[in-house]
């Protein structure tokens, strides 16, 4: 895949043109052209030379894009700066010339207001200035001429091709009825039309400074990942520190990283032990400690301490560029629903240009005079606006993508964010996806009259051999106590194992295990109550009878059930496909409220079944996390890959969660849903638009009526109308992500699974003097984040206010006393 900037774009025309153009070239399978951007993807093996003579062929410029820019993009910003810096500066000096072309013409001769003694007494400098005034505006905004001129001789007209036209016909009348009334001296002043040709850029070049400032907002997310990326790095080289450029780090370095300072790369700390602010990779706001020997990632924020970090991954090999890359792949790429704008724009602007021509044929000829004729033919120029079309998609995935990136949801090709608010039926995996992946001793069953914690220590003694999961969990539970010692342990792949504690053969392993090596009765209905619940009983024997069972679960995930409600409520249909037996499986499912389950199913076999529900359900999203869910990430509609998963998983993903939270699989498709009615409305109003204003720019209602459309107010619909289109797109950004009500899985009396919900987290404001920057607030978050029953704190230093979500009750003394602790003021 090749990544190429396109400069000279200005309408859905200009970009149908480049693409149509590549696709062309020998070896180009696939190209795409984001004119929001100004990018264009390749695939196929066409070389970048041959790519970008087949653009400037087109009329436009192309250079290949840098990866660099993955990580800091500060070229591209300064670049959108400076375009709206020249749009302002285009749009000032225009102004000031068109009000004293308006005073000239409308004042004095529409208002009678008085003219300059000079223009008094000869009133023919008056009419002179005119055109001398228009053409100074029309050379100020000169790009519109040079790029529409050049879009005709390429037998590809552009929007700019249209403002030429009506600009450059108005002008050109213009000149022809003052010709007439200075040397025949046969009409009158009232018919030059030179401020309408002169208005006409002006209103258009408002539209366009007002889109780039909205354009620049809709960026705005993948820009401010972008300076999360520190630009230097304090680096250890021959025992001496050194300032060098993040950028220029490499593998195996020594990086010294204090507080308040952004970590650079992705690593190890070696020394030394800080306080890590993680919310810019995973959301959540509580610093995580990290002492020597822990990980570390790039953007992330070093609150306090003192650490140095062996550098693994650089530059764009960081875990934060690639999500960067991966936001910023899917806002270039072109989403299936914008074919319909592509075909429309390829013959727009022709079929315009053929309308303002019949349009003043017909008027003329209907024995209207040639100013009436005239204004009707401009209209129709300069109110069509193909720039709504081609704006009305890309404006609205590359905020959907933005605002995605910074909430943990990463989508990697806008069809991608497309597809997901599509979705009817959505498939979990069980293990690592729906619960925590991390099996944790739920119930010690002692049967032999032994105490649980000596059944539990003899277990935790055969098992200290076995690297199974469920071995470690009977071994974590034993953490900080005395295990007896074994020897000769014996490994039986799949079944169990045994080793010989103080002089004792004993044997741990499932039923059918237990079952072949010990004479004793295994307790049938309590494992088939075990298995009900969703856990996994493990069973000790010695050869002649059963010692006990050990009951192992897997937990649901705390935003699990609410993930499922959420879904059920939102008409998406639900089920989970495991390999796990069917009675843990039933178990877990009915505490998350899953109703269809696929239990015992080989990895082979998930994308079978995906396939069936497919054609059962309709569009199909599989969400998982292992190996074994890859080829079924990929045969469904949308694969949805648990951020905490393997490699392999989130490569096969179209939309990757960050920080591994169910709901999020939640928020993905309802991001997605109001992206597509974003895109939906604007297509709407684009296609609306024209449809409405072209007739009756072109008089149609003239006859019925009287209306008749001013070319002016003509220009002001039309640079209005993409500013509307990128403006609703801007709406995204306040997409509200869905908060899960968390479950707290407290025993029964009976069963012991899950029965209580907490209720939505306590939330409390106060008002804090004395924070002044971002290191302030994060004193703050430490500080506050300490206190048990804290779940979340948000400090601003702007507002001089500190949020508090609480999980649990906490008196307000206790969080004023610890802000004040932190040296700020509460009020």
């Amino acid at each position: 895949m090749q990544k190429f900037n396109v400069t000279g774009m200005s309408c859905a025309a200009c970009s149908a043109r480049v693409e149509k153009s590549v696709s062309k070239v020998n070896g180009v399978i696939k190209c795409s052209v984001n004119l929001l951007a100004g990018s264009m993807i390749v695939e196929g093996s066409a070389t970048d030379t041959v790519i970008i003579e087949a653009v400037v062929k087109a009329g436009y410029g192309a250079s290949v894009q840098s990866e660099n820019s993955i990580v800091k993009n500060n070229e591209g910003e300064s670049k959108e700066k400076s375009e709206t810096s020249l749009l302002a500066r285009r749009l000032l000096s225009s102004v000031v010339i068109l009000l004293a072309l308006m005073y000239l013409t409308m004042g004095h001769l529409m208002l009678g207001l008085p003219l300059p003694a000079m223009f008094e007494a000869n009133k023919s400098l008056a009419f002179i200035l005119q055109p001398i005034l228009a053409a100074a505006i029309m050379f100020i905004n000169r790009k519109f001429f040079i790029s529409g001129i050049k879009g005709m001789i390429n037998l590809a007209p552009n929007m700019d091709s249209l403002v030429a036209l009506g600009s450059g016909t108005s002008y050109i009348y213009s000149l022809y009825i003052l010709y007439r009334i200075l040397m025949l001296e046969n009409d009158s002043g009232d018919h030059l039309y030179f401020e309408g040709a002169a208005m006409v850029l002006v209103l258009i070049t408002v539209g366009k400074f007002l889109e780039s400032i909205s354009k620049g907002k809709t960026t705005s997310a993948v820009k401010s990942l972008m300076k999360l990326m520190p630009d230097y790095a304090f680096v250890l080289r021959d025992g001496n520190e050194i300032k060098v450029m993040a950028d220029e780090l490499i593998a195996g370095d020594v990086v010294v990283v204090r507080a308040g300072q952004q970590i650079p790369a992705d690593g190890t700390v070696i020394e030394g032990n800080c306080s890590v602010d993680e919310s810019s990779l995973t959301g959540e706001s509580l610093p995580v400690e990290k002492p020597a020997g822990t990980q570390v990632s790039a953007s992330t924020l070093c609150l306090n301490g003192y650490v140095k970090i062996r550098a693994e991954k650089t530059g764009k090999e960081t875990g934060f560029a690639k999500i960067i890359n991966l936001v910023m792949n899917a806002s270039s790429g072109k989403a299936p629903v914008q074919r319909i704008a592509d075909k429309v724009s390829g013959f727009f602007v022709p079929v315009v240009i053929g309308i303002s021509v019949v349009t003043f044929i017909v008027w003329f000829l209907a024995g209207k005079d040639l100013f009436f004729s005239l204004n009707r033919a401009v209209s129709v120029l300069v109110i069509s606006c193909p720039c709504a079309l081609g704006l009305a998609t890309p404006v609205a995935i590359m905020a959907g993508c933005g605002v995605g990136a910074r909430k943990g949801i990463l989508f990697k090709t806008s069809a991608a964010l497309e597809n997901a608010g599509r979705i009817k039926a959505i498939a979990f995996d069980k293990t690592g996806t729906l619960t925590k992946g991390i099996p944790e001793v739920a119930d010690i069953l002692p049967l032999d009259g032994s105490a649980a914690e000596e059944f539990l220590l003899l277990a935790a003694a055969v098992e200290k051999g076995s690297s199974h999961p469920l071995a470690q969990a009977v071994l974590k539970k034993t953490e900080g106590r005395i295990v007896p010692d074994a020897v000769e342990f014996e490994n039986v792949t799949g079944s169990g194992v045994s080793a010989i504690v103080k002089g004792k053969r004993i044997f741990a392993g499932n039923e059918s295990f237990i079952s072949s090596v010990c004479k004793g009765n295994i307790p049938e209905e309590k494992m088939a109550e075990l298995g009900k619940e969703g856990k996994t009983p493990l069973v000790f024997a010695s050869e002649d009878k059963i010692i006990g069972i050990i009951a192992v679960a897997d937990s649901l995930k705390e935003d699990a059930v609410s993930a499922v409600k959420e879904l059920d409520a939102m008409g998406i249909r639900t089920a989970m496909i495991t390999g796990d037996n069917e009675l843990t499986a039933s178990a877990i499912a009915s505490i998350a409220g899953i109703k269809t389950v696929f239990a015992g199913v080989k990895p082979d076999q998930k994308s079978e079944i995906v396939s069936r529900m497919k054609k059962d359900w309709g569009n199909v999203a599989m969400t998982g996390d292992g190996v074994n869910d890859a080829v079924a990430l990929t045969s469904a509609d949308t694969g949805i890959a648990i951020g905490a998963g393997t490699d392999v998983a989130i490569d096969s993903a179209d939309v990757v969660l960050v920080n591994s939270r169910v709901m999020d699989a939640v928020n993905a498709i309802r991001l997605s849903q109001s992206t597509l009615r974003i895109i939906h409305q604007n297509l709407f109003w684009a296609f609306i638009y024209n449809l409405m204003l072209i007739p009756l720019a072109a008089g149609l209602w003239y006859p019925l009526f009287g209306w008749a459309l001013n070319p002016m107010l003509a220009s002001a619909c039309m640079s209005l109308s993409s500013f509307c289109v990128v403006t609703n797109a801007l709406r995204l950004n306040l997409f509200k992500m869905k908060k899960s009500v968390r479950i707290r899985a407290e025993k029964s009396e009976k069963n012991g699974s899950p029965v209580k919900e907490e209720k939505e987290n306590m939330e409390k404001t106060f008002n804090v003097e004395g924070m002044m920057c971002s290191r302030c607030e994060a004193h703050v978050r430490e500080a506050v984040g300490k206190i048990a029953g804290v779940a979340e704190v948000v400090a601003d230093h702007n507002a001089s206010k500190v949020t508090v979500k609480l999980s649990a009750d906490v008196d307000d003394s206790a969080i004023k006393a610890a802000i004040e602790g932190a040296g700020y003021k509460v009020n």
